[in-house]
């Protein structure tokens, strides 16, 4: 397991010590720690995604009105 120090402002960590105090500080920081690099994964794939779709969008190829109008009219009743 590996050790990381970092400084953190003083009434962070009062507040830290203070809310946490009978629990696992290293256990809480660590599923903090996970959370924040699930949170950051998750924003990337999210960039990723949008990219993806604006290049698909600027592929798609261009439809007039009627056109447009005849295929959504083409599938009803």
């Amino acid at each position: 397991m590996a050790t990381v120090n970092f400084s953190v402002p003083d009434d962070v960590k009062a507040a830290f010590n203070a809310t946490f105090a009978s629990e696992n500080k290293s256990a809480i920081i660590a599923a903090l720690m996970r959370e924040a690099v699930e949170r950051a994964q998750r924003k990337q794939r999210h960039r990723q995604t949008i990219e993806h779709l604006l290049a698909a969008h600027g592929q798609a190829p261009e439809v007039s009105e009627a056109q447009f109008q005849a295929a959504r009219d083409e599938g009803r009743p």
